[in-house]
């Protein structure tokens, strides 16, 4: 099952529908801290509703912290960042995938960004270029929503790999 991983989030109902969302999927969540909020926050309990006790909730202290804990484990890190032109349209998710999603105000840090196996976007109509208006990026929420249900799509029933 892919991972969903939060780098420095800071809005805690943003946070609090990943959770949700990872607890109605079976997916791990994992937060790269420092975080904007505690995770008592009244607004990140308030926004996972009452799922909060079957989300698989990992945090990790900082980058180096959680980039160990990926080395032990396996698997690719997947990058998604408004910056990039590679679709995650087009993208072969595999479920041991951990997918990356950056700060609310400026996404991740290119240095983190270069260490990614794959780096995706999700294409936009109305997408801002420079010098240009338009519209910057998705909730985070709902990025992590699209990039991670395409995944399971592809994965099959329970992130077996089957096509259905």
């Amino acid at each position: 099952m892919p991972r969903v991983v939060l780098y420095q989030p800071q809005i805690p109902p943003n946070t609090g529908n990943v959770a949700r969302t990872c607890a109605a999927t079976g997916s791990e969540l994992h937060l790269i801290e420092p975080l904007g909020f505690t995770i008592s926050d009244r607004h990140l309990r308030r926004a996972g509703l009452d799922y909060w006790p079957w989300v698989s909730l990992q945090r990790h202290a900082d980058l180096a912290c959680f980039q160990a804990e990926r080395q032990r484990r396996g698997g690719r890190l997947v990058a998604l960042s408004s910056q990039v032109e590679a679709a995650y349209t087009d993208f072969r998710f595999r479920s041991d995938d951990w997918l990356l999603f950056g700060r609310e105000t400026d996404g991740l840090p290119n240095a983190l960004q270069a260490s990614a196996e794959a780096r995706l976007t999700i294409p936009m109509a109305r997408r801002a270029r420079p010098g240009e208006g338009g519209v910057r990026s998705l909730n985070l929420s709902v990025s992590v929503g699209i990039v991670l249900f395409e995944a399971l799509r592809q994965l099959g029933p329970a992130g077996s790999g089957e096509q259905g």
